[in-house]
């Protein structure tokens, strides 16, 4: 046999893992395959026959290759204030493939990828391979340029804000039930059923891409959310040749809305105590389309 085909073979036993370190790193699918195709370059250039641990290599190079793309990233939104959203992994009501319960296992919720994204560079590779991948931090201190004491410090000071990320009720048809009453209460302009099911803190972010800024926010509180999907959503929903496609959104509850067959708009809610405690919405249709482009295929008629 080759020797790169070996090689090949041996990569793709560990590409399952490393896009899943990717994605946490990332919140980006695009990004998470770039920057696993660019772990697989270095490989092949290196030559690794004397490598023992073939998955550890790979999971250090996968890594810095991450930590790049964040410095690169944080860099170029210095100068930004529109809100930004990570790519949620979509998929059919109910049904995970195999190889999206890969990339979500450990109960990767929309919601921790949003506080990740608020995390420095350092923080989140600290977090992510010692809390989700279990890295030691001796290996994980050459990647950042730090002590082995100072990364197990980053690691914490993340730690300290993934804390607060509310926990998803466990239920899935408990969590539809309370998404369908939302969107029942939008459609009829029904203030107070809408106050109903949301958390008292409730927080929704809307992120409608860099070529429309103005569109994107963020709202805090019951009224002020319950006030805004009936302004919004429900005249949205009103308009001609829109349907929604009820889906997973990193595991939870959420909707996938089309116009005229076209995507347009993707929710992800958080429902925990049975109520909303969060929405997060992309605005952006050539970015839904990209990421909910299996689910729009399985739901065409």
């Amino acid at each position: 046999m080759y020797e790169n085909e070996w090689l090949a073979e041996r990569f793709e036993e560990h590409r399952s893992h490393l896009r899943a370190v990717a994605y946490r790193m990332l919140g980006s699918l695009t990004e998470a395959d770039d920057a696993v195709q660019d772990t697989w370059l270095r490989l092949s250039w290196s030559g690794v026959a004397e490598v023992e641990n073939l998955g550890g290599w790979l999971t250090t190079i996968v890594a810095r290759v991450c930590l790049n793309m964040l410095r690169s990233r944080t860099t170029r939104r210095e100068v930004s204030f529109e809100v930004h959203l990570p790519d949620p992994v979509i998929s059919v009501d109910a049904e995970l493939q195999p190889e999206e319960e890969a990339l979500l296992a450990d109960s990767v919720g929309l919601a921790l990828l949003v506080v990740l994204d608020t995390l420095s560079p350092a923080e989140r590779l600290a977090f992510v391979l010692h809390d989700m991948f279990d890295l030691p931090f001796e290996e994980i201190a050459p990647m950042v340029g730090r002590t082995s004491v100072a990364a197990r410090q980053l690691a914490s000071r993340a730690r300290r804000r993934v804390r607060g990320i509310p926990v998803p009720d466990a239920d899935l048809a408990r969590q539809r039930a309370v998404v369908d009453a939302f969107f029942l209460a939008a459609r009829e302009g029904n203030f107070g059923a809408l106050v109903n099911v949301l958390d008292p803190d409730v927080v929704v972010r809307i992120d409608a891409g860099a070529n429309l800024p103005i569109a994107s926010m963020a709202l805090r509180g019951a009224a002020s959310v319950a006030r805004q999907t009936i302004k919004g959503l429900a005249s949205s929903l009103a308009r001609p040749g829109v349907q929604m496609h009820p889906a997973l959104v990193n595991g939870a509850a959420g909707v996938v809305v089309t116009v005229h067959g076209q995507p347009s708009v993707v929710m992800g809610f958080t429902v925990a105590d049975g109520k909303i405690v969060e929405i997060d919405s992309i605005a952006n249709p050539e970015r839904v389309g990209r990421i909910a482009a299996a689910v729009l295929a399985d739901q065409q008629p």
